[in-house]
């Protein structure tokens, strides 16, 4: 299809409005299998991914479901309703749309499965609730188009993996089904579209315009950034400026937590009373939704925030956008730029504000990065197994299946195309009879097979509980705050570790507000307000992001420059310092350092890896000196180095990072630790070992950290080949321990080690004594020290 229907043309005529090149090639390939779209933030993404279906909706009446819409946020798929209901009601098309998540209420969701719309919009959880029904085929008979909306949020995301599982399932549904793929921001173009498209089908990829650079650049301060630290409050005179001069601000963080100080901060600042609000991802829905409706209608000056607004939902006349703290990640910054000047061949607005020193270094080699449009990305690995087992789940649900037809189906998406049939069977197996361990209680035992060979429920009453908790999303550990009272305001969630940790009086920030902690009572956090200054700082469960190997990478080839006239006099001056004193950090290369600083022997590795991956190291290479008698005392871990100090001086730190060594210490401190319980309760959770929600009830964080620590142990002990623990180390090894950054950075040095012996720290290394979350190391130097403890004591009494 090439020319758009009558009244379609008319309504852009209408408008004076011209239909980008891009919007007319996915016309062009509106009878194509897959086609993804590459489109700058305001270039009409989202029409070109409809105007085939209204093209075709207006051209042909069609009864049922025509296209779906899959957001990774249910805002963006109520903003989608809005913007398209009244294009489509101006053209006077009898096309029915509406949205699908999970705010929408029952009987809603009844209606549509008994009378589906025209256009569905909805989110990967719900897409796959419905084909978990046993009407699932009549529903997606019809069915035309998938578009999935900022696919790149997606593809690195075990959602991603669940909803190409769900796209493969719908697909043999309705066997003529096209998928659309949208996106502003992608490193790798023909990753995505592999993962779009039915595995081995081709994907057609369109590449817009990508419209005029961003102008971004450093926010220019009084004060220069502190050493360490992650609050930026020394730029808050220079943001409030930014703010006065600007129409809409947003000013992004990393985490939610920096989000609420910087916000408290700011408004105490504010002497203007510039109408100022906060949007995260822990406030309650309420509150975010009475900052978005303010936003909108343009009543507010800026707003503080995180990667709830990091996706392409048009909030109104922002003109800045401010990211405070190093972005970590080039794409995360040219999505957060992208939401400045939301016109198609206008230049984006962007400021860095770098929260600590070292952070001005990387902020300019994000600058340098996005300038050259050079992406990062990490290769995601195979499609992950639990997300696999509660798909087989799903599918049971809807009614009987045949195992080969199955596996068949699931190696069509592009993640699981490589997958083995060892593996499938499997998960099959787990699915059925809960593993070896386990296949002797009934709770677990969820499949049969019928005489005919397919698989069913094998208790159809459980369908009800899979249902309650399919997703992939882990918030176990978050409680409700409310304010104290019959009928007490709803403010959002905290972290349960950081509730218990309260004592009546405590205060801390929520949605920019300091309250008084009261109680706990039915696992809600009750609270008063307080006029408080100085709170206590919540504990969110954000993300705390790692800086990508390509930005650590370009950090390095700035360091070998020699002089360095991008940055600011004081940040080039300590890095030439540092090139006097010591050394600089070469790629290729690992430099250590060792010195003595207040009485310790101190060893400072850099290894470029990312905050977990040296917080890793920081865990095995103590362990390692433990062995080798070097008594180490603790660590402190940067996207950058890791800082240990100890009693003994190390004169050859190479036998330290002995691969075979590390990887060994690794395993040992993995098999006690709680790391690998945290990861495998996510796990279990995910692949319906363990229900989050019973009855429509949900159980806390410590009920499922008790029920999975149980789980973990008896697997552990009698069953240690299970398949879940295979799939919790591989998780763990992965995230919160990325071992596999640690091995990069071994292949990367090659052995190539330069040990420089100081006889004081160095320029480079000082930050890393003001950074907090310093790891102590109970073990023989604790000992040592309070032996030597006891015996001066003992001297002093005159009993030694």
């Amino acid at each position: 299809m090439r020319d758009l229907p009558d009244q379609i043309e008319r309504w852009f005529s209408a408008r004076d409005w011209a239909i980008h090149p891009h919007q007319r090639q996915m016309l062009a390939r509106a009878a194509d299998p897959a086609t993804l779209l590459i489109a700058p933030t305001g270039g009409g993404k989202t029409m070109a991914g409809f105007l085939p279906t209204l093209a075709e909706l207006a051209s042909a009446p069609h009864s049922g479901l025509h296209t779906i819409y899959v957001s990774p946020l249910k805002a963006l798929a109520a903003d989608i309703k809005r913007n398209l209901t009244g294009p489509v009601a101006e053209m006077g098309l009898p096309i029915r749309i509406e949205d699908r998540t999970g705010d929408t209420s029952y009987t809603a969701r009844r209606r549509q499965r008994a009378d589906p719309p025209h256009i569905l919009l909805t989110t990967p959880e719900s897409l796959a609730l419905l084909i978990s029904y046993e009407d699932a085929p009549r529903i997606f008979a019809g069915l035309q188009r998938i578009i999935v909306d900022e696919i790149h949020a997606l593809a690195d995301s075990k959602r991603g993996d669940q909803l190409m599982l769900a796209l493969a399932r719908v697909q043999s549904l309705a066997p003529g089904l096209r998928r659309v793929g949208l996106s502003a921001t992608v490193d790798d173009p023909a990753a995505i579209a592999r993962l779009l498209a039915r595995h081995p089908d081709p994907c057609d990829i369109v590449m817009a315009d990508p419209g005029p650079d961003p102008d971004i650049s450093m926010l220019q301060t009084d004060q220069a950034p502190p050493w360490a630290g992650g609050g930026a409050g020394y730029a808050i005179p220079a943001v409030l400026e930014q703010v006065r001069r600007h129409k809409t601000t947003l000013i992004f963080h990393n985490t939610r937590a920096q989000a609420e100080i910087f916000f408290h901060k700011l408004w105490l600042q504010n002497d203007e009373g510039l109408p100022v609000g906060i949007h995260h991802g822990s406030l309650s829905r309420g509150q975010r939704e009475k900052v978005e409706q303010a936003m909108v209608a343009g009543e507010l000056r800026a707003i503080v925030c995180t990667g709830s607004l990091d996706l392409g939902i048009d909030w109104g006349d922002v003109d800045l956008v401010i990211q405070v703290g190093a972005p970590k990640n080039v794409k995360r910054l040219i999505q957060r730029i992208g939401r400045a000047n939301h016109r198609y061949n206008a230049p984006s607005r962007a400021l860095l504000v770098p929260a600590n020193r070292f952070e001005v270094v990387e902020c300019v080699a994000a600058l340098e990065a996005a300038k050259a449009r050079d992406l990062d990305g990490e290769p995601r690995g195979p499609g992950p197994l639990d997300v696999l087992c509660q798909h087989i789940l799903i599918t049971a649900c809807a009614g009987p299946f045949d195992a080969d037809a199955l596996y068949a189906e699931v190696t069509a998406a592009g993640a699981y195309a490589g997958l083995p049939r060892g593996d499938f069977d499997a998960c099959l197996d787990f699915c059925a009879t809960g593993g070896y361990a386990l296949r002797a209680y009934d709770r677990w035992q969820r499949l049969q097979r019928r005489p005919d060979g397919q698989w069913q429920l094998r208790d159809p009453r459980s369908a009800a509980l899979i249902r309650q908790n399919i997703g992939t999303i882990q918030d176990s550990d978050l409680l409700k705050v409310r304010m104290k009272g019959r009928g007490g305001a709803p403010l959002g969630e905290v972290e349960e570790g950081f509730a218990a940790s309260l004592t009546p009086g405590d205060t801390f920030l929520m949605g920019g507000r300091v309250v008084r902690y009261e109680s706990l009572r039915e696992m809600t956090v009750e609270v008063s307000r307080n006029a408080g200054r100085e709170p206590k700082v919540a504990v969110f469960s954000g993300t705390k992001f790692a800086t990508s190997t390509q930005l650590s990478q370009r950090i390095l080839a700035m360091f070998a420059q020699g002089d360095w006239p991008q940055l600011p006099a004081h940040t080039a001056d300590w890095l030439a310092l540092q090139r006097d004193i010591s050394r600089l950090p070469q790629a290729g290369r690992l430099l250590i350092e060792t010195f003595p600083h207040e009485g310790r022997e101190h060893l400072c590795a850099y290894g470029f890896a990312g905050r977990n991956a040296q917080a890793t190291l920081g865990l095995i290479l103590t362990k390692r000196m433990e062995e080798m008698a070097l008594d180490p005392l603790g660590f402190v871990a940067t996207d950058y180095a890791t800082l240990i100090w100890g009693l003994e001086r190390v004169t050859d730190p190479a036998p330290l990072f002995d691969r075979t060594a590390l990887r060994a210490g690794l395993e040992t401190w993995l098999a006690g630790n709680a790391v690998m319980k945290r990861t495998f309760r996510a796990s279990a959770t995910i692949a319906g070992l363990i229900q989050r929600s019973f009855q429509g009830q949900r159980k806390s964080g410590r009920q499922a950290t008790f029920s999975s620590d149980i789980l973990y142990d008896t697997l552990a002990k009698y069953d240690p080949g299970h398949l879940l623990l295979r799939i919790t180390r591989d998780e763990a090894m992965r995230g919160l321990v990325d071992f596999g950054r640690i091995e990069d950075m071994l292949d990367r040095i090659g052995g190539r080690i330069d040990h420089v012996r100081l006889d004081r720290l160095s320029p480079l290394s000082a930050p890393l004594f003001l950074e907090p979350g310093r790891v102590p190391v109970q073990g023989a130097g604790q000992e040592r020290l309070l032996a030597e403890e006891t015996e001066r004591l003992l001297a002093k009494a005159g009993l030694a």
